[in-house]
């Protein structure tokens, strides 16, 4: 039965695949061309399945690994699941969902956030700071987390940089105390100033993003 599923949810994802959206999406490294809110409504439909989840998972298919992650139960996962499916998701969007939608959720989020952080794979490494980010500012060495940044942000692979730099800026926006050195460090080392932001959004430059979220937040 459940090859059988597999096989009846492959064929309605492949009739959802748009041309015009894999080409899209192929530009930000993901391959697949399944309209993210269609690909959430099946998700709907089909509930949590956790075993269907799981086979979904190994078909390698990026449309159906996404929606995996949408039917899955967090803490149906090992921890040394969880390893081997970060270290297998190959498009960014597959590796996103899972930390934020999976990882974070699962009763061994601490413990991958430590071992990813120190991983010298920096896929890896980033899924250790998207972790992290998410707990800032929470018990953590937060200098020692500016410290790292300073020194490495600047050289440091693609997806490895936006970590550190979304984590610079969550310091900065959540801490007043520390808001002046990420500032400063943010303006120092220059890091995705130039990134191009459609009208109404706002830009990932640290020091940018710092000073408008704390400027929404004021005028709350």
């Amino acid at each position: 039965m459940t090859s059988t599923t597999v096989a009846g949810v492959m064929t309605q994802l492949a009739a959802l695949d748009d041309p015009k959206v894999r080409a899209v999406n192929e530009r930000h490294g993901d391959d697949h061309g399944v309209n993210l809110g269609k690909l959430r409504a099946l998700a709907k439909q089909l509930k949590t399945q956790q075993d269907l989840a799981v086979a979904l998972w190994a078909t390698d298919d990026t449309a159906a690994r996404l929606l995996a992650i949408l039917i899955s139960r967090p803490k149906g996962y090992s921890r040394d699941s969880l390893d081997a499916m970060l270290r297998s998701a190959r498009a960014p969007k597959v590796h996103d969902w899972l930390v934020n939608y999976i990882v974070r959720k699962s009763p061994h989020a601490e413990e991958l956030r430590v071992a990813w952080f120190a991983d010298p794979d920096p896929v890896v490494a980033s899924a250790g700071w998207a972790l992290t980010t998410a707990r800032v500012p929470g018990d953590l060495d937060l200098d020692g987390l500016l410290d790292i940044i300073e020194a490495s942000m600047k050289d440091a692979p693609d997806r490895l940089q936006w970590a550190m730099n979304h984590c610079l800026a969550q310091i900065g926006i959540s801490d007043a105390g520390r808001r002046a050195r990420a500032l400063e460090i943010g303006e120092r080392l220059q890091v995705l100033v130039d990134y191009p932001t459609a009208p109404g959004c706002t830009s990932p430059f640290a020091p940018t993003w710092i000073n408008e979220m704390v400027r929404r937040q004021a005028a709350v």
